[in-house]
């Protein structure tokens, strides 16, 4: 099978976090690249794909997104303490299709709980527990293909070359 993950800059974020690390970042600035993000999940991975959003940008997910889309989060245990009443302790991460298996032990929840990660070398950096997470939820097997769109520091990958190693 066939899977995605796509972690892009979160809107708003793309110039100002990102730019430094890639001459395109500021395109994430637009809502419709983010519209257009969901249209290329749906069109290229009807097997299934994940994707990590800014809780605030979660409205216009779900509009671009096909109904049996599922919202999952992760609630990070350690966040970084921002000067508003309430903080940003979690992220919803959408996630749709996946290789089907009711029997499957463990069962797979649609939320995980991880610390963020700090100093990683790429401000977003995902923590190995959320990768293996997200291949979880496609319950990614050896064999399966899972293109990470935003490959970042590389985590998802290193994820996957330990599972096969196991």
């Amino acid at each position: 099978m066939k899977f995605a993950y796509a972690d892009p800059p979160y809107l708003g974020c793309g110039k100002s976090r990102y730019g430094k690390y890639h001459e395109e970042a500021a395109v994430w600035d637009d809502p419709q690249s983010h519209i257009d993000l969901v249209h290329r999940l749906v069109d290229e991975y009807p097997d299934g794909w994940v994707i990590s959003l800014n809780p605030r940008d979660l409205k216009l997910y779900l509009n671009a997104a096909p109904d049996d889309t599922r919202v999952g989060a992760w609630v990070k245990t350690f966040h970084q303490i921002r000067p508003t009443t309430t903080q940003f302790a979690w992220e919803p991460v959408l996630f749709r299709g996946g290789r089907k298996d009711n029997k499957r032990k463990p069962m797979i929840r649609d939320w995980i709980q991880a610390n963020a990660t700090r100093k990683k070398g790429l401000p977003g950096a995902k923590p190995d527990v959320f990768n293996r997470w997200v291949l979880d939820l496609m319950n990614y097997q050896e064999g399966d293909t899972l293109d990470d769109l935003f490959p970042g520091t590389g985590g998802m990958q290193r994820t996957i070359d330990e599972l096969v190693l196991l």
